[in-house]
């Protein structure tokens, strides 16, 4: 598996130590509390299967109702805590700790055997991921008129940096610190700007475009060869969306190839009859058709630069149906994450008003 995978349990040899046997008395709890230093026990039975959990807090209590070190923690245990199964994510378990103002969890399998230990100063570190961060800044972005007569679309400024300066910094506090830039229009703008990535340390290498590729042709032209399955995001994008939780997806499906979706609802401004040659069978009331649409964003193993051609022009939708004709896995990502593409004078108005409101709500 490779070393990007998620795994936010407390460290093997650490969270052992919160394992206590059902029949240790308090004096072998305390010790047990000291020795983890993770400020829980876990009391397991001789199959190392979960009975309860208890904090120094139970076992204060417990003394001053009268009990003494060497009474059995099962006077004091707190039986049926909250437990997750080892699949749950990251994302999913600091919602359940954070509703429940718990900052342990433990990992209990089918089996009700412990197998890990979730701690909430833990949860909040970022990862670090290994895997590379590709981002495609070389548009024109037209359509945005003179904005970019003289600035590549990338780096338009939104709240005080460019929108390239935003995205890299989420993927950062993701843990990710290995980029990619595709520059084709005004790209020496970026590199001047960006450099090597070391005022924002990262590292930052650059695809330069001679001719427009596509949104995925460029891929064609790196040459760093990534090892492990990479993302891939428009450099116009701007999101709250978790990479790295694209990326746990990716591998959990064992996919070839991910994109991030977002749904789109369209409502028909007219009544509609439906109708079986010249009989009315049916009526609907301006419906709403919904619809996944592409965000930009995908996740890609490494064997799919095998596809591309050095230099020839190609979009990412053409390079995932090369991949789903040949019988790999294609996946869509749902996305539900704050989304603008900004690629018109509206959408660029839109993202530095929602700048300026989230600046000013916090």
């Amino acid at each position: 598996m490779s070393s990007h995978t998620e795994n936010t349990t407390h460290d093997s040899m650490s969270w052992r130590k919160t394992l206590l046997k059902h029949d240790a008395d308090l004096r072998e709890a305390i010790v047990c509390l000291n020795e983890s230093s993770l400020k829980v026990v876990i009391i397991v039975d001789a199959n190392g299967r979960l009975l309860g959990t208890l904090s120094d807090g139970d076992i204060r209590r417990g003394l001053l109702r009268g009990l003494d070190l060497s009474s059995s923690v099962g006077q004091i245990i707190q039986r049926d805590p909250l437990v997750v199964p080892p699949q749950w994510g990251k994302k999913m378990v600091m919602q359940l700790m954070q509703a429940n103002k718990i900052h342990q969890i433990p990992v209990v399998d089918e089996a009700k055997k412990v197998v890990g230990l979730h701690l909430w100063d833990d949860l909040q570190i970022p990862l670090h991921r290994s895997n590379l961060m590709v981002i495609m800044a070389g548009g024109r972005g037209s359509r945005l008129g003179v904005e970019t007569d003289n600035c590549p679309k990338p780096l338009l400024s939104v709240g005080g940096k460019p929108m390239l300066e935003h995205i890299i910094e989420h993927a950062k506090s993701e843990g990710f610190s290995q980029f990619v830039l595709s520059t084709h229009y005004l790209g020496h703008m970026i590199e001047d700007y960006f450099g090597d990535g070391n005022k924002w340390q990262v590292h930052i290498d650059y695809i330069r475009e001679k001719t427009a590729l596509g949104t995925a042709g460029a891929l064609g032209l790196m040459e760093r060869q990534p090892e492990e399955p990479f993302l891939v995001t428009n450099g116009d994008v701007l999101t709250d969306i978790k990479y790295g939780e694209v990326l746990d997806f990716h591998m959990k499906h064992e996919a070839s190839a991910t994109m991030a979706v977002r749904i789109h609802e369209w409502q028909h401004p007219f009544g509609v009859v439906k109708t079986r040659g010249v009989d009315i069978i049916g009526f609907e009331e301006k419906p709403i058709a919904t619809s996944h649409v592409n965000a930009g964003i995908y996740v890609l193993n490494q064997q799919v630069l095998g596809r591309l051609a050095k230099g020839e022009h190609c979009d990412m939708p053409d390079l995932f149906q090369g991949i789903a004709e040949s019988s790999e896995r294609t996946i869509a990502y749902p996305m539900h994450e704050p989304w603008l593409d900004v690629g018109r004078p509206p959408d660029l108005e839109l993202a530095r008003k929602n700048h300026i409101e989230s600046t000013n709500s916090n």
